[in-house]
């Protein structure tokens, strides 16, 4: 790929995407193309047919998805699963059509079972039966990397697939029922910290972008904080799901963008696979830092970060998802790349990203 290349980036607006978008930028490759969902419908074949036979692209990103935590995940199962294959299937068979010489596709580490051997190295891949609560999502994404995978064998393309990691940073979307983990500790803590000390400005600032249910800034004190005690957030608490002690390893969104423009510049189908080998399987590359901390250890750095005054509580009747998640980053160390932002840096990012947005 030279400078002037041609690259779309569906899905430019998102956590990742928006991020994958300015590192291009940064390394000098300004001819990017991107359209927002409402100018593109990627669930559309003929929309996506089109834009592809106008737009003509030499490379794409498929950072686009339907993606939520596990609230979303588990209750919006056919939503997860279908939407996320449509969006591939279009994506990735217009690339082909249209001869594209360079695809990276993003997926995510709940592909893996949910009693992988931790950590995870990408060959255990389909070797045991997955998260329920995810199951839906970790399908269409398997289903994702095999078609990049089989094209690739079948027809010589060069089609790359990347799992990242829970990824957190600028964009992330903070909806206190469909974001991941993260995110969504950040503004549960922050909205419990202002009804502490009795800010009712930031309350009602946070509201008026960010409704919950229909409520925002404009609502009576009592609406306000009926809707965010359904959500656990209460002037001396905050009650988050599960117990705590689930192990998460979490990467900046930032960085999951320069590894992606890593891989894309600089490594080829060719590179991830071992061809002494009979069978081509597991091509995919993990993308994350190998290192973890628990959701409660996350949570409160997250207290400590936002100086919050009142009580963590954990709410174990809801579901706490698999157990641990950490990637062998063997392969993606191999090709190059490594992490540098850890966990609690990252943090103190985010918070002030959110502060001023």
């Amino acid at each position: 790929m030279n400078i002037n290349t041609k690259i779309y980036i569906a899905g430019h607006k998102g956590l990742v995407g928006s991020a994958i978008w300015n590192n291009l930028m940064s390394r000098g490759y300004t001819n990017l193309v991107g359209r927002t969902h409402q100018e593109l419908d990627l669930l559309d074949a003929a929309a996506v047919k089109k834009f592809f036979d106008e737009e003509k692209p030499e490379a794409v990103v498929l950072a686009a998805a339907h993606v939520g935590g596990i609230m979303a995940n588990n209750i919006y199962r056919a939503d997860f699963i279908y939407n996320n294959l449509q969006i591939q299937q279009n994506v990735i068979g217009e690339s082909f059509r249209h001869n594209v010489k360079k695809l990276l596709f993003l997926g995510s580490t709940c592909i893996y079972p949910r009693e992988a051997p931790q950590p995870m190295k990408e060959d255990c891949l389909l070797t045991d039966t997955l998260e329920y609560t995810n199951e839906p999502y970790a399908i269409a994404k398997i289903a994702g990397l095999k078609m990049c995978e089989s094209f690739n064998i079948q027809y010589g393309t060069n089609y790359i697939a990347v799992m990242p990691t829970n990824l957190y940073g600028p964009n992330d979307n903070f909806h206190l029922e469909k974001s991941h983990v993260l995110p969504a500790m950040i503004r549960k803590i922050h909205l419990a910290k202002c009804l502490n000390e009795n800010d009712w400005e930031s309350v009602r600032k946070d509201l008026n972008l960010r409704p919950v249910e229909g409520i925002d800034g404009n609502n009576s004190d009592e609406e306000i904080l009926k809707v965010l005690a359904k959500y656990g957030i209460f002037p001396e608490a905050v009650t988050l799901w599960g117990t705590g002690t689930p192990m998460r390893e979490f990467l900046w969104s930032e960085e999951m963008a320069d590894a992606s423009v890593h891989v894309l510049l600089n490594v080829d189908f060719k590179d991830t696979y071992d061809a002494s080998q009979k069978e081509i399987r597991n091509c995919h590359i993990n993308v994350g830092t190998g290192k973890e901390v628990s959701i409660r250890q996350a949570a409160e750095m997250i207290v400590k970060e936002i100086d919050f005054k009142g009580e963590l509580r954990w709410d174990s009747t809801k579901p706490d998802g698999t157990m641990r998640k950490l990637t062998d980053v063997t392969k993606l160390h191999n090709l190059g790349w490594h992490h540098k932002i850890e966990i609690d840096e990252g943090i103190h990012r985010m918070y002030k990203w959110y502060l001023n947005n």
